[in-house]
């Protein structure tokens, strides 16, 4: 039996290239991003330059070909700095284009996944809907066959990168039972005329931009029926599964951010001639915070490397995503709590972080679902 915990040269290189660009080209952003709640969209050019659109996909396809783990890196140090932007990142690098990746026709991937490799197309993912919660199979939107191709009709929701997408994966239900061979995936270019995108103003994740899609007879053309066939929901699942172990990879950058600010405050911030660090209820504070963040690292990255190994499956993913999200949102909450009345004023990063790790405790599958997947694996039926 070998165990190592120690990161490769490799990945630490890809460590210190992601920090550096967050450094010096993406932290100079965040507040005005922020506050117009406007993506700087050449950012993903500059992110198909350095190679960090393609950290997942081979070589021979464009990519970088590195490993889920180099993925998590990525994810966690843009985290660290704008969750907005990670959020963006996430929504195009993943979800958008990864079944494309692995389900498209060759005509495609020339069309759609190498121009967002490159950062030359901004793509997004069009599954959650208003009344559909995290129940995926009972989506409403629905798409008919016609002549050429299809049209859809729906609705979707809370669509990461929507009002400035190039294109858009739409899940659609191209039969009438409630069964995963009747739901299929289709891209979209966009504009599209039966496409109605409303950005939505947010609390959390404000530097990335987010849709509310009415969707009335949009004319999809037969070229872009994902893999030019039906029933593509195992890809759907697939796909959320891996995810789950990156957006906790996010929720580890965010944990991170939030003990940072809090260990700085706590140093410099003086009461009664003492560093309210020194004083015990804080200094117990910072500890457990340092020791949750820990936990939750060491799982995230095992969850990374099951992915790599192929043994990922959906309750480890469930128990990697719900453990570093709750940590996030904790740690976060504690680093308000040790600023006192700083923490709630945008000077200071808490507040901003705090609101932002709401939203993963939240959205990729809530908490609750995460347990309920979790129960299940033990042989319960919640």
């Amino acid at each position: 039996m070998s165990l190592d915990f120690t990161f490769s040269p490799e990945h630490e290189a890809v460590r210190e290239t992601v920090r550096r660009f967050c450094r010096e080209e993406l932290k100079p952003l965040v507040e005005q991003a922020e506050e117009t709640e406007a993506f700087p969209r050449h950012i993903f050019k500059r992110w198909g330059e350095l190679g960090l659109l393609g950290v997942r996909y081979p070589e021979a396809d464009g990519g970088s070909g590195l490993d889920k783990v180099s993925d998590c890196i990525v994810r966690e140090e843009l985290s660290y700095t704008s969750q907005g932007f990670a959020s963006a990142w996430s929504a195009h690098s993943h979800l958008g284009i990864w079944p494309i990746w692995r389900a498209g026709t060759p005509e495609q991937r020339e069309r759609f996944f190498k121009p967002a490799l490159a950062g030359d197309k901004i793509a997004g993912f069009g599954l959650s809907e208003p009344d559909g919660g995290s129940n995926v199979r009972a989506l409403k939107t629905r798409a008919e066959k016609v002549a050429g191709g299809w049209k859809l009709t729906g609705s979707k929701v809370y669509i990461t990168n929507a009002p400035h997408a190039d294109f858009l994966l739409v899940a659609a239900r191209t039969r009438a039972e409630l069964t995963p061979e009747a739901i299929s995936l289709f891209i979209v270019e966009l504009p599209n005329a039966g496409f109605d995108i409303q950005k939505l103003r947010k609390e959390g994740i404000r530097a990335s931009e987010t849709g509310l899609i009415h969707i009335e007879d949009a004319f999809v053309p037969d070229d872009c029926l994902l893999g030019a066939r039906e029933g593509t929901y195992p890809l759907i699942m697939e796909s959320l599964s891996e995810n789950r172990v990156g957006v906790a990879a996010n929720a580890l950058g965010m944990a991170r951010a939030a003990l940072d600010a809090a260990l700085d405050y706590a140093n410099d911030r003086i009461v009664a001639n003492k560093r309210i660090g020194d004083y015990q209820a804080i200094a117990h504070k910072l500890a457990d915070m340092s020791a949750k963040i820990e936990a939750a690292r060491w799982l995230v990255y095992y969850g990374a490397w099951r992915v790599d190994q192929g043994t990922l499956d959906s309750a480890m993913a469930a128990r990697v995503k719900l453990v570093a999200s709750e940590t996030a949102l904790e740690v976060s909450e504690q680093a308000i709590r040790i600023h006192g009345g700083a923490g709630i004023m945008r000077e200071y990063p808490v507040g901003r972080i705090h609101r932002d790790a709401l939203v993963y405790v939240i959205g990729e599958g809530t908490s609750e679902i995460q347990r309920n997947i979790i129960a299940r694996s033990l042989g319960f039926k919640p």
